[in-house]
């Protein structure tokens, strides 16, 4: 690879974990700070991240406006596909009965599992419909903020 083409990634890569982070999602970089967090009572949506250009346009939008809404996770967490490896590993291994998909979202409640929204629920889809499919999970699992 050239050496244009690394500054270039390294780019996208620091403008996804930037968007991601603005919008209120802690980065997990550790198995250990997968632990952690996944060890906590309450909601948590875990967002995969991913450079994956179509889908992963959708889902950062869908991650950052699905939040605004009357009932929300108690914790928003984001692990990096490709990037952090030992943390998406240790993440995706609490995600039983799904295989690794990114971009992706988890929902869990108390460490254990609710439900995904797979990639192939987000790429081809329009960030409102993966927004509406959320908040739709949201309503169902999580308490009014």
């Amino acid at each position: 690879m050239s050496m244009d083409f690394n500054i270039f990634m390294n780019d996208v890569v620091r403008q996804a974990r930037e968007e991601i982070e603005a919008a209120g999602y802690e980065q997990l970089r550790t198995p250990e700070e997968v632990d952690s967090v996944f060890s906590e009572k309450g909601t948590t949506l875990v967002m995969i991240n991913s450079v994956c250009g179509c889908a992963g346009g959708i889902a950062r939008p869908a991650a950052t406006h699905s939040v605004h809404y009357d009932k929300r996770p108690d914790r928003l967490v984001t692990v990096f596909a490709g990037q952090d490896k030992e943390a998406t590993a240790k993440a995706r291994s609490y995600f039983t009965g799904y295989p690794p998909s990114s971009p992706s979202f988890a929902l869990l409640k108390d460490g254990e599992l609710v439900t995904m929204v797979e990639r192939h629920e987000i790429e081809g889809h329009d960030p409102m419909s993966v927004i509406t499919h959320l908040q739709g999970l949201f309503e169902v699992h999580c308490e009014e903020v």
